[in-house]
């Protein structure tokens, strides 16, 4: 009887809430609303296409059965273990790595101020990639003498170890003085960024067949052929800056106005670019882990919710990861439909659709001035 009251009383506050909103920030919330409705929908897409395809029907039961549902139904036991085995878990590592690289590529060009900077730019992803790299290659024999509970966690440390690593040698390069100069600091990041191509030029030299193969189609990237013991080191790491990465908005917002300006706000500047640049190295250390190097995610889905809600780092960061997930799982599903039985690399997707996007972006800004 009081919980009907209960709800309808709080009715008028939310209502309230929302009307009480400056007309820009009730756009922006309904523009995170649609990318959270896309993201479903792609969720759906990638979970039902695909070689074998499942119907939209036995989804939601596999789905609605997880959640503990009690219902009677039928399902075939072929499209329960692809569900399970292949669909879900390739699904929830494109749904990670997308919102990773792009909350990175966001957090980047918040801190740098600068609509350019992404992962790749600063060196992170190349710096992840040869960590990554030099496993394949190199490492081999170390990995079997690990245990064996510990083997799956290789990949995923040694990206993130290079990916920190490269962040921390730009860091240093770009700061003068104990203030970090964002010029400079990009500059860094080219040149860290070349010196790792180069080492996995290197390192792709010294590989023999097999070894090439793969490493050949990684650096294209991939999220096939992943299982749960695979998935799981890489995604706590990345669990963590998409968590962490969206409570910065408020001094990323203060730091639009300028580093003095933010700094008597209340906020330290110095201390927030670093918490940044290593939480967004950590996000792409984990991605490249287990995808490889993907390209254009972390640079043009800040670009489209900037676009579309406005700078404002309150939605533009939960905005940018539900639409870089959602893009990267149609990316995904792009790469595996495309060339049936064969699977094309989702690099090449995200550049074939990310770069004729982004020039049409620069061309939109160069004729609007």
């Amino acid at each position: 009887m009081t919980l009907g009251p209960a709800i309808t009383a709080t009715r008028p506050g939310l209502r309230a809430r929302l009307g009480a909103m400056p007309p820009r920030e009730r756009r922006a919330a309904a523009i995170v609303a649609g990318c959270f409705g896309f993201l479903i929908l792609a969720l759906f897409l990638a979970l039902g296409i695909g070689a074998v395809p499942i119907p939209p029907e036995v989804v939601g039961r596999l789905v609605l059965d997880a959640l503990g549902a009690d219902i009677t139904w039928e399902t075939e036991t072929r499209d329960a273990l692809v569900f399970w085995s292949i669909r879900v878990p390739r699904v929830v590592a494109g749904c990670l790595v997308g919102a990773s690289l792009a909350l990175a590529g966001a957090t980047m060009q918040g801190i740098f101020r600068n609509p350019l900077a992404d992962p790749a730019l600063i060196g992170v992803s190349s710096g992840a990639a040869l960590g990554a790299v030099s496993v394949i290659v190199v490492g081999g024999g170390l990995i079997g003498t690990l245990p064996p509970e510990t083997r799956a966690f290789a990949l995923p440390v040694a990206a993130l170890a290079g990916g920190l690593l490269a962040t921390l040698i730009v860091y240093r390069l770009g700061s003068v003085g104990g203030q970090v100069v964002a010029a400079t600091t990009l500059l860094a990041g080219v040149a860290i960024s070349a010196i790792a191509q180069a080492g996995i030029g290197f390192l792709v030299f010294l590989s023999d067949e097999q070894e090439l193969r793969d490493l050949s189609f990684w650096t294209l990237g991939s999220v096939a052929g992943l299982n749960w013991s695979l998935l799981m080191p890489a995604a706590v790491l990345m669990a963590v800056p998409i968590v962490l990465l969206p409570r910065l908005a408020g001094p990323l917002n203060a730091m639009l106005l300028g580093e003095r300006e933010s700094l008597h706000m209340g906020h330290d500047p110095q201390r927030i670019k670093r918490l940044a640049i290593g939480l967004s190295a950590i996000a792409v250390g984990g991605a490249v882990s287990i995808s490889g190097v993907i390209g254009f995610v972390g640079l043009v889905v800040p670009h489209i919710v900037r676009l579309l809600a406005g700078p404002d780092h309150r939605w533009l960061l939960p905005g940018t990861a539900l639409l870089g997930a959602a893009l990267f799982l149609l990316a995904d599903l792009l790469s595996r439909m495309i060339v049936l039985p064969a699977e094309l690399p989702i690099g090449v997707v995200t550049a074939l659709v990310g770069g004729p996007f982004f020039i049409w972006l620069l061309v939109r800004r160069r004729d609007w001035g």
